[in-house]
């Protein structure tokens, strides 16, 4: 009775792995149609790939159930090149080395693989070549996401190298278990159950390496000093360890206190002889335990941590001591600079104010770490001008995931848009074509060092990010890091076919929603350069008129929106903060002169009378109604097209969207109505007659209480 019992689970497992719940990601293995899968089975009827590493054996595996679920048979592993196979190896192997030069492989760097269809004897062959097994195994990923969209093989040729060194998700994860700005349940690390292995961890690194992620950072950059401790790190190297093979290392979040609090020093003053020994100490007990440790993510001075300030030090003083401990291991710090302070001025400004004098002084394996914005990961930013200014400094781009200011796992936002127009946004920082991709990317300052850093947006629900729409933001951050001109469109395109459909039509209909969702979410939250009208403590719903109560002014909105009689916007020009004295020529001068602001920043840079004639001849009241309203409309249509798709996914999956878009809708409205009834109150102007009048009444908006228990 128990060998069926165990018989019966382990034919179950399968079925559990790739329910329609949305656990299988995009790594479902769906059949292909006949017609295709045949044509794949005698392209690829054998294997030639030595098995001589766990990464070598994870690939295959990995090869194995993508056959099967695709195609319903597997490959044979055959050692001889034959033609119709597919051939996978690096320059070790001495197969792979009569198919492939070494000048081709350098074009592939650490991790970047070829994959290619080539002649051989009167026949064809795929050949998959790397010059790590990490490369491989990225590559065997890439082959099967070809096959996933149904793509020809012959004449298949890529040459890939990822675009930044280090592709690192940062978790936002506290050691008691709950996520901070996580909408997905608790966290997927089990501290209390380490060194008990739970089978998700394996998933996770699965998942992270189809895209081409290898880092992450485990825990909160509000970090706790015990994450440093002995009994901590014994339970980061059982995670170190899974991870390892999948080609992912790990780094933590360290307090800059950690040597009094930890380590019961009486100071934690960077430029202590006994705090630098303790964290040369300790960076030594670290890499003891996990040989290929990644670093240090910190969070210094800012929002109440500590930092090397509080010691009269520079943030590189502080960054250089950690560096120089890390150093003989390898080790990188990540420094943050979201720093802000009350110091009454531009908030917008102060990490530029607190870096800009500091470049040049940082080690060589510190990297400052940037969100893409100057404020705070709203659902639109300029750039933040760090980037092409700091021309001595490595920095890398920080982006959000888990949708912090765009309505949590409830909302359709795909960030995909977001992150390609902030990545090609030109600084002209070295002039015309400085974009943001090339600064960070090495290829205009030419650093070896690259990185780039998603906060990330997994949690313990079954469908890993809260929605399922979310875990397309999961995707387009690795795929992105991976490639940074991959256009959001194309991964949009093939992350549906893999999640969700390959039906043309549904990937059509489903992509244009996706594609025009962040848009919708700008306009019926902070259209036209407005930001922050969030609630200051959720940062969920519409709150524009709180004022100040206890809390720092510029953590509230009316410290962003400055609406009065006169009009709404902060004044960054010249005449106003001077934020745009920290941007290159000639986006100073644009930014600075409103006639030539884009109008998608307009109000960012600007304070403006609510009758200001924009370029369409809308006033600028008139063309707020306009843009609050086209916001809930786009949703509106969002979930008439949804509805159309009934029958074309799964029940399960179909009903969780179509619920999330109902919620969606109403809450568009509730911001369309919280923000126009507000500002109307200043404008004193009619809403136009022509859009639907506000449903709510501000008052009763005012004392709605969002409850947060409802959206995590």
């Amino acid at each position: 009775m128990k060998r069926i019992l165990v018989l019966f689970i382990c034919l179950l497992v399968p079925v559990l792995t790739y329910a329609e719940d949305g656990s299988g990601l995009w790594l479902r293995y769906k059949a292909l149609p006949e017609t295709v899968s045949k044509q794949y089975l005698q392209q690829l009827q054998r294997i030639a790939f030595d098995l001589n590493s766990l990464t070598r054996v994870i690939a295959k595996e990995e090869l194995d159930r993508a056959f099967a679920g695709l195609l319903g048979n597997k490959p044979v592993l055959n050692q001889k090149i034959q033609i119709n196979s597919l051939v996978i190896g690096t320059l070790k192997d001495r197969l792979v080395k009569k198919l492939v030069s070494a000048d081709s492989l350098k074009l592939c760097g650490e991790d970047g693989f070829i994959l290619k269809s080539m002649d051989y004897k009167g026949g064809k062959i795929i050949l998959l070549a790397a010059n790590r097994d990490i490369g491989l195994y990225y590559g065997i990923f890439e082959l099967i996401r070809q096959m996933q969209q149904e793509h020809p093989l012959v004449g298949l040729h890529l040459t890939e190298k990822p675009s930044y060194s280090r592709r690192i998700l940062n978790h936002w994860d506290n050691l008691d278990g709950t996520v901070e700005r996580g909408y997905a349940g608790h966290s997927i690390w089990k501290w209390d159950e380490l060194p008990t292995i739970s089978p998700r961890y394996i998933e996770y690194a699965r998942a992270n390496a189809s895209i081409g992620i290898n880092g992450t950072v485990l825990n909160n950059v509000n970090a706790s000093p015990k994450i440093l401790s002995a009994e901590y790190l014994a339970k980061v190297k059982v995670l170190a360890d899974q991870f390892r093979p999948y080609g992912i290392h790990v780094y933590l979040s360290v307090n800059f206190s950690s040597p009094k609090q930890l380590g019961g020093l009486p100071t934690s003053d960077p430029l202590d002889e006994k705090v630098d020994a303790w964290w040369k100490k300790k960076a030594d007990e670290i890499y003891a335990l996990v040989p290929d440790f990644g670093g240090f993510l910190v969070k210094a001075n800012s929002e109440g941590l500590p930092g090397p300030q509080d010691f009269g030090r520079t943030h590189a003083d502080g960054a250089n001591m950690l560096a120089d401990a890390l150093a003989p291991h390898g080790g990188i710090v990540m420094w943050r600079a979201f720093v802000y302070n009350p110091d009454g001025d531009d908030r917008a400004k102060q990490a530029f104010k607190e870096f800009m004098p500091l470049d040049g002084k940082f080690r060589s394996n510190v990297i400052i770490q940037v969100k893409n914005g100057p404020v705070d990961f709203q659902p639109r930013e300029p750039f933040s001008p760090l980037f092409g200014a700091m021309k001595h400094t490595t920095l890398m781009a920080e982006l959000q995931i888990t949708k912090e200011y765009l309505g949590f796992s409830d909302h359709l936002a795909y960030l995909g848009p977001l992150f390609e127009e902030f990545l090609k946004a030109d600084t002209y920082g070295e002039g015309p074509g400085s974009t943001v991709a090339r600064i960070t990317d090495g290829s205009v300052f030419k650093e070896k060092l690259t990185a780039i850093a998603g906060v990330a947006n997994i949690g313990e629900e079954v469908n890993w990010c809260g929605s399922n729409f979310a875990q397309a933001n999961w995707y387009v951050f690795g795929r992105m890091a991976w490639n940074n001109s991959l256009s959001s469109k194309k991964i949009a395109d093939e992350w549906i076919e893999q999640t969700l459909s390959p039906d043309p039509q549904f990937v059509s209909e489903v992509s244009g929603m996706m594609m025009q969702s962040r848009e919708a979410v700008v306009n019926y939250m902070t259209p036209i350069g407005l930001h922050h009208l969030m609630g200051w403590s959720h940062h969920y719903g519409p709150e524009p008129w709180t004022d100040f109560r206890g809390a720092r002014p510029d953590w509230l909105p009316k410290y962003y929106h400055k609406a009065d009689s006169a009009g709404i916007g902060f004044d960054r020009s010249s005449h106003g903060s001077n934020a745009v004295g920290q941007y290159s020529e000639p986006l100073r001068s644009l930014y600075d002169n409103p006639a030539t602001c884009p109008e998608i920043y307009l109000l960012w840079f600007h304070h403006l009378p609510w009758d200001y004639r924009l370029s369409n001849g809308n006033k600028l009241w008139e063309e707020l109604c306009y843009k609050y309203s086209s916001g809930v409309e786009k949703v509106k249509e969002f979930q008439k097209t949804w509805d159309h798709m009934q029958g074309k996914i799964d029940e399960a999956r179909f009903g969780e969207i179509q619920a999330k878009l109902a919620i969606q809708v109403k809450e568009a409205i509730w911001w369309r109505d919280a923000c126009l009834l507000y500002f109307q109150t200043f404008s004193h102007q009619p809403i136009p007659a022509e859009l639907d009048p506000p449903v709510h009444q501000l008052d009763v908006l005012k004392k709605q209480k969002f409850n947060l228990k409802n959206h995590n």
